[in-house]
């Protein structure tokens, strides 16, 4: 019988079900997992058990973890198991930027949400900088969601046996992988071997969505129903880290992953002084001794100031997986003279993992925040909305990466965050409460 079950027997000896108060004490209890409320219940009512069981397990206050406005249904089914409520980030606006790609040239008003002060302030600096200078050319390129299965083969002749295989049979191998999704294309298949080692590198387009279940539901098609029962090969394990998901790596730095973005603007020696209060040659020579020559000295991954930042708000915004930042933190950005005064600035994103459909930009306010953009998925033009997200995401850091170098500059940074970081707040914490 199972805790549940047996929870359910103590309590039809009074009643046909057992009561919510039944249910806050076995969990309290340990007698029953957060899992394994009855499915009866709605969401709302199995979150609200549920914090109340932790109310007495931990003795904090979780009420205003408990408010809140998504569509709690979606959430538990789609987003989050063991749903109990929220976690609340301020969400900021910057704007207008002027963003001129292929898929737009136009003003918007971009949503930042952060805990960081001094982080949408700044943001809203580089905007007036790019807006004042024409606008932020940005060039984004769909290179594809990647997944890579790792296999087990008896040893170097199976190993090249087995991957001339794979190379023999990719028209089935994608006529599989497109039957699963009709927004699935496999593009191609990289092979990685090691002795009894083969890494298959698969990589997708995945129209508006940022495909990464996509690729996964995909592949494991691929193994279960070709790959494994025509080779005798078994899979290992469906992803290899040869993917790379959610992990710093060389191979996503120079083949990129999810969307590859550029962004560019020439600031003229106006703009410089009256906006960034900066001058063409002191934001060379930074950009040069931090982002150059501190990167290398840090042996670090990516040479920017601080992708992840305007990433980080970005994704949690707008409903990407915020764990994909440590990807799309990969980057160079570069300043250098245009001209006696003027500086030309770019940024670099090779692995950008985004889309605007599925996941967690179906959630309410992840919903509205992307209508605030201007996104609007298309079934006759499949792909063209999460691009012209990308190109939003490629000014946004480069308005961020300006405004941020500008400030090491006029030695700024630490006045800013202590004077936006450290504001008198009530005693209490709760008089902005909306």
């Amino acid at each position: 019988m199972s805790k549940a079950s047996t929870v359910a027997s103590k309590a039809s000896k009074t009643s046909a079900a057992p009561t919510r108060d039944q249910l806050v004490q076995a969990l309290a209890a340990g007698e029953i997992g957060f899992h394994e409320l009855p499915r009866d219940l709605s969401p709302d009512v199995q979150a609200e058990i549920r914090r109340q069981a932790l109310e007495q397990l931990t003795g904090a206050g979780l009420e205003d973890i408990g408010h809140f406005s998504l569509d709690s249904n979606r959430a538990a089914l789609r987003n989050c198991e063991n749903f109990i409520g929220v976690a609340q980030v301020p969400m900021g606006i910057v704007g207008p930027l002027h963003v001129r790609g292929e898929h737009m040239d136009e003003e918007v008003y971009v949503p930042l949400a952060t805990t960081e002060a001094a982080l949408v302030a700044s943001t809203n600096r580089g905007c007036s900088a790019i807006r004042a200078a024409g606008g932020a050319r940005v060039h984004v390129e769909d290179v594809g969601m990647t997944r890579a299965p790792v296999f087990r083969t008896a040893g170097l002749d199976a190993t090249r046996k087995f991957v001339s295989w794979v190379e023999e049979r990719i028209d089935e191998i994608r006529g599989i992988a497109e039957k699963t999704s009709r927004h699935l294309r496999l593009l191609d298949i990289r092979p990685k071997s090691f002795g009894t080692t083969v890494l298959l590198r698969f990589r997708f387009a995945s129209g508006d969505a940022m495909g990464m279940n996509m690729a996964t539901i995909a592949c494991d098609r691929i193994v279960r129903e070709l790959i494994e029962p025509e080779t005798g090969v078994d899979c290992v394990a469906l992803s290899g880290n040869y993917c790379v998901d959610k992990k710093p790596a060389a191979i996503n730095f120079h083949e990129g992953r999810g969307k590859r973005i550029f962004a560019e603007v020439i600031l003229e020696a106006a703009v410089l002084r009256r906006i960034l209060k900066t001058t063409a040659r002191t934001l060379v020579e930074v950009q040069y001794r931090k982002n150059l020559l501190g990167s290398i000295a840090a042996g670090a991954v990516g040479f920017n100031a601080h992708y992840a930042n305007l990433l980080a708000a970005l994704f949690i915004a707008t409903g990407q997986d915020p764990a994909h930042v440590v990807e799309g933190s990969m980057g160079i950005t570069c300043i250098e003279a245009f001209g006696p005064e003027a500086v030309y600035a770019s940024v670099y994103m090779p692995a950008v993992p985004i889309g605007c459909v599925g996941g967690g930009t179906e959630l309410d306010t992840q919903r509205q925040a992307l209508e605030m953009l201007g996104i609007k998925p298309d079934p006759a033009q499949p792909g063209r909305a999460a691009l012209r997200l990308a190109e939003i995401f490629g000014a946004t850091v480069l308005a961020g990466e300006l405004s941020l170098m500008a400030a090491f500059t006029s030695q700024d940074l630490a006045s800013a965050h202590e004077k936006l970081g450290r504001g008198n707040a009530p005693p209490d914490g709760r008089s902005g409460r909306g």
